[in-house]
């Protein structure tokens, strides 16, 4: 069995040995990407949109109809995230806006 100062040299070689393969790796990556960008005419907003084109892509936001409504108060909650404590660990069907 290897002693511990033994094993932190192996460590640090392999250490050494992870950077120098992802260096490379990295190194390849790059060159294939440049030549297919260069293949295409490729532009940077065509590999990482940004604006509207990019909002689009991740689907519509704004506001969500609410589903309950506490009776006593009037408040609503539209069913996302953490529930309000006047509906907390309650059955929700009594609470459902029609």
């Amino acid at each position: 069995m290897a002693t511990y100062k033994e094993l932190l040299k192996q460590q640090e070689e392999l250490a050494s040995r992870i950077e120098e393969a992802r260096k490379a790796e990295i190194s390849d990556a790059v060159q294939r990407v440049r030549t297919l960008v260069g293949e295409y005419n490729l532009t940077a907003n065509d590999i990482f949109p940004s604006g509207r084109r990019a909002s689009k892509a991740s689907g519509p936001t704004g506001k969500v109809a609410p589903k309950y409504r506490d009776p006593a108060t009037g408040q609503t909650w539209t069913g996302r995230g953490k529930a309000p404590k006047w509906i907390d660990g309650q059955d929700r069907a009594k609470f459902v806006i029609a």
